[in-house]
């Protein structure tokens, strides 16, 4: 028996299994029952079929049928956390769910590489990365990238990846010095720069930093810190995942700050979730807890500690698109809005479904691109309804996602981050004042 089939039929996972009632109110908060109506892909039923692995009904050489089918077919946006009234831990049950399908399933050759390359060679190491954004640069400014998207022959995966890179412009900042406070100090943090973010929309981190500042806060930023290990765990890597995180705990515990914060509501879940990522580890299990009683979401962290409210004016209609793991994860979602409704001339417009994925969620979007445009298809026709202009987010897939489905759908709405839209008012009201 495996140590997997071992933990899905102990005590303590039975026990969170049975928190679930069938009441069936997760249902129609799942995307996926969205996209297929069916039991077996929602919340509900997947965790029906956890217990007949739990209970032995599906043994380990079947798990590679519906079970893997269902299990890897959710999102994890825990919007069904949010909706159940009886507090079932439905992140906590897919996770060795997941793991158990990742031990058995077949790979395709194709997949393996990419994933070897994605999670191993490339997410660990930002330089890495930033070399992959300047060469996919040079993809975008020869027209390469036009033509590609024109001809449409990539594979599916391929394309899946290939959609969602955003306009680059590779300028990055050196974080070795930390950055000093503007006006009165008010306080010392560190800053989470990310791996994909920091290549990729590396304007978000530089925002990020010009509004803490701005606020009075010093920023110091760990050299030695790494990828946070949620796309690892997205796909049952746990190992791996865990190996990452040991290496955030030692840079970050390192430093005197009062807080780390980041601008990624999935990144700053995993990084909460240290401890349970952790929690048998007899040398990390404690420092875990306290890294994890320090990480702060920006956007939490700023409704706190807005000393300076921006003051430049920005007339533009905007609506906010949750993170799901900053809403349902993090059970952060005033915060984003409170901030955003400070700004001056800013009209700020709900979606009708806020709480549903927009299809990003990690790398599903890439492992299932079919269902994951259907998702994003119904976020962008939710989006499109409220007239926006203005797209605000606050992670980083959701970002690429969006920009993905901006462009998807024709729509002429610029993507920006909450602290890339804090960050501009500043910046106007700055040209103002100078006039």
């Amino acid at each position: 028996m495996s140590r997997v089939i071992e933990l899905l039929q102990s005590r303590e996972y039975r026990t969170k299994l049975d928190q679930c009632i069938h009441c069936g109110l997760c249902l129609q908060a799942c995307p996926t029952y969205d996209v297929f109506g069916t039991e077996m892909d929602s919340p509900r039923g997947r965790i029906a079929l956890m217990r007949a692995v739990s209970d032995g009904r599906i043994a380990e050489e079947q798990v590679n049928g519906a079970f893997a089918t269902h299990i890897t077919r959710c999102l994890a946006c825990r919007a069904c956390e949010t909706a159940c009234p009886s507090g079932v831990q439905y992140g906590a049950l897919l996770e060795p769910a997941r793991e158990l399908v990742e031990q058995h399933r077949s790979v395709s050759p194709t997949e393996r590489v990419l994933r070897w390359a994605g999670l191993h060679q490339l997410m660990p190491y930002r330089g890495r990365l930033k070399l992959l954004a300047a060469t996919l640069w040079l993809y975008q400014t020869t027209g390469l990238q036009w033509l590609v998207r024109r001809v449409n022959g990539l594979p599916p995966h391929l394309r899946a990846m290939e959609s969602i890179i955003p306009p680059l412009t590779p300028r990055y900042v050196d974080y070795r010095a930390p950055a000093p406070a503007v006006g009165e100090r008010r306080g010392r943090v560190a800053f989470v720069i990310g791996c994909i973010q920091e290549a990729f929309l590396a304007p978000v981190n530089q925002a990020t930093r010009r509004v803490l500042r701005r606020n009075g806060f010093e920023i110091v930023t760990p050299m030695a810190q790494t990828c946070c290990g949620a796309a690892h765990a997205h796909v049952g890597e746990l190992d791996a995942a865990r190996a990452l995180a040991r290496r955030n705990i030692d840079a970050f515990l390192a430093e005197d700050v009062m807080a780390i914060i980041v601008n990624a509501g999935g990144c700053g879940l995993a990084l909460k979730e240290y401890p349970h990522l952790l929690k048998d580890d007899p040398i990390y299990a404690e420092r875990a807890q306290r890294f994890a009683s320090l990480v702060c979401d920006v956007n939490e962290f700023l409704a706190d500690h807005l000393h300076r409210p921006p003051r430049g004016e920005m007339r533009i209609r905007a609506t906010y698109v949750d993170s799901c793991h900053l809403r349902h994860g993090q059970r952060i979602s005033r915060q984003p809005r409170d901030l955003l409704r400070t700004i001056p001339g800013l009209e700020l417009i709900e979606l009708r479904q806020p709480d549903r994925c927009c299809g990003s969620a990690g790398v599903y979007n890439i492992a299932q691109p079919e269902i994951a445009d259907q998702v994003l298809d119904a976020k962008m026709k939710d989006v499109t309804a409220t007239g926006a202009t203005l797209v605000v987010t606050t992670n980083t897939g959701c970002h690429l996602q969006l920009i993905a489905g901006v462009r998807r759908s024709g729509l002429s709405a610029r993507v920006m981050h909450v602290v890339e839209v804090l960050d501009e008012s500043y910046q106007r009201e700055q040209i103002t004042q100078g006039r």
